[in-house]
Formats: structure tokens, sequence, C-alpha cells
């Protein structure tokens, strides 16, 4: 019969497709994880994993045992947290696996917000442009900007936020005028790269009529980077304007879009008290710092108004 801890060298191996990867994540050798993983066959008299050169996958026997060493882990959790109780504040670690806007421009706010409540949490930020996999355990939580459509996931949803088109008071003093939708054809548009789009969500440029942005990057802080340079036009989140002195929104009666964050968790963490708790802050941290971000752009020099867009050559 197997025990936790061999189920737990198991589930890492599983996640991570390598005993190096696993080892990293348990911090202990690779031999060792091996020499557990051979115990763990030997015990359930079964075999677990294929290996080969592309690492450890699998077996349908392996696969099966997933579902029950996970509920095992759950329930491990839950004692624990129970053990905790929610005077004690959140403690432990927890790893958030968000799109790099939002990991860069509202979630050290709100993680610093949280942390400073409770010294005993330790948060780590995954800050890539791509999707997660919860069931691979890359994150315990992952903010996403669709709802997910498959898997055994919880998705509740956290705050819309809004878009603009935007571009740099130095480019636009040097650029053609901007004053309608069409003026784009003049400019250089800043935008994703499209064979990296990882969700239909962030084809923003799609509505522009512009398949190839000619400045492009799969990274929201690049292209923000790059408006800040002068090198174009982009679609911005209003949040992140903020950080973006020299940068303010064009066009923003003619363009705007409304995007959401969703808050996914694995279906097996469903009632454990410390990730409820963080959750909980999270949502309400995520949904405060985006309505205090956009009313700061809406009540800055640019606000949603259209006026002086053209520049100085065309007035």
């Amino acid at each position: 019969m197997a025990d936790w801890d061999d189920l737990k060298v198991f589930l890492a191996v599983a996640r991570g497709e390598s005993l190096s990867r696993a080892g990293r994540v348990l911090k202990m050798d690779a031999a060792t994880v091996g020499r557990r993983i051979a115990r763990l066959e030997v015990a359930l008299a079964a075999r677990l994993f294929t290996r080969s050169p592309q690492g450890y996958l699998l077996t349908d026997e392996g696969g099966r045992l997933v579902a029950h060493a996970e509920a095992m882990e759950g329930e491990v959790a839950r004692a624990r947290d129970a053990l905790v109780g929610p005077a004690e504040g959140i403690s432990g670690q927890v790893r958030i696996g968000a799109p790099d806007g939002c990991a860069n421009y509202l979630l050290p706010q709100v993680v610093a917000g949280i942390v400073a409540q409770n010294p005993g949490l330790e948060v780590q930020i995954v800050a890539l442009p791509r999707v997660f996999s919860l069931t691979r355990r890359e994150a315990d939580m992952v903010i996403a900007v669709s709802r997910p459509e498959q898997g055994r996931v919880i998705a509740t949803r956290i705050t819309d936020y809004r878009l603009h088109l935007a571009a740099s008071d130095a480019y636009l003093r040097a650029a053609p005028a901007l004053t309608r939708i069409e003026d784009l054809r003049a400019h250089r548009v800043i935008g994703y790269i499209p064979d990296m789009i990882f969700d239909r969500e962030l084809e923003y440029l799609a509505d522009l009529g512009v398949e190839q942005p000619p400045v492009a990057s799969n990274s929201v802080s690049v292209q923000l980077n790059l408006m800040r340079q002068g090198a174009g036009v982009g679609v911005v989140h209003d949040f992140a304007l903020p950080a973006a002195p020299g940068v303010r929104r064009v066009l923003a009666k003619a363009f705007s879009l409304t995007r959401a964050f969703y808050l996914v968790r694995h279906a097996d963490d469903r009632n454990v008290p410390r990730i409820d708790r963080f959750a909980e802050a999270l949502t309400h941290g995520m949904r405060t710092e985006t309505q205090r971000l956009e009313q700061m752009v809406e009540d800055g020099p640019a606000g949603g108004r259209d006026d002086a867009l053209s520049n100085e050559n065309n007035p």
C-alpha cells in the first residue's frame, strides 16, 4: 500500500514529466526521486511511467492513480489548514499564473497588500503570456482572460477591464493626424505577434482590420514600452496607463474594448481554507485596484476626451 510521501513524489513526476524537475519541486536529488518511484511501482505492482528521451510519461495505470493521489493531496491540505484556522491568517505558499499585463500592472499592488496582512504567506507570481496547466500544477490558481471550456476546474469572474488605443505624446506630435479610426492606416500599429496569441480574447487588432502589426511583441509590457518610446499606436489596458507617463488614450470614443479576468482553480482545491481565503482576498483586491487605476485614467488630463488628437503639424 502506498503512503502519502510516495504519492507526493509520484504527483511531482507526473506533473513535471521529469525526475530532475520533480526533484527541484521536492528539494531532493533526481536519483532519490527515481528510487521512490521504483519503490512505489513495486508496492503497487504496476508500472506508472513510461521512460523515454522525452521524459517520464504516465501509463494507463499511472493516469488512473493521479486522481486518487490528487484527492489525497486535497485532504492533506484541508487537514493542514484546519489546524491553522482563519484566526492565524493565510500561511504557506501560493503560486499564481497570470498573463504579463495583469502580472505587471495589477498583481504587485494587490499581492503587496495581502502579504502585509498575512506575514506567514509566501506568494509566487508566474508572469507568462500563455495558458497555464492546473492539471500539471504549474500554479495553484490562474488568472485567465477567458473562461475555460474544459477540465476539472472552478472558474470565477473577477472583474471587467477596459482597453483603448494609446500612443505617446511625442509620437502624436510627429505623426500624421489621428482624429478617426480610418487615420490608423497612416500610422505604425503595435500589437501581438499573430502566431503567438494564446487566447482569442487577445485578438484586439482584428476589430481594427489590422492582421499583421508592423511592430509586435508577445508581451503586453514590451508593447507598452514600445508606445512609450514612440514606436507607434497600440491597444493597451487602461489599468496599465498610470504606469506609463507620457502615453495617453486616443480615439477613446471611437474604439473601446471590454474584457474580463477569471480566477481559475483546480476542482480538487474546492473548500481548501487557505486557497479559499487567498482567492477571496485576491479577487477583492483585483476588483478594487482595477477600478482605482481606470478612474485615474478617466480623471487624468486626457480622460475620455477625443479632442486635441491631431499633432502640431496637422492642426
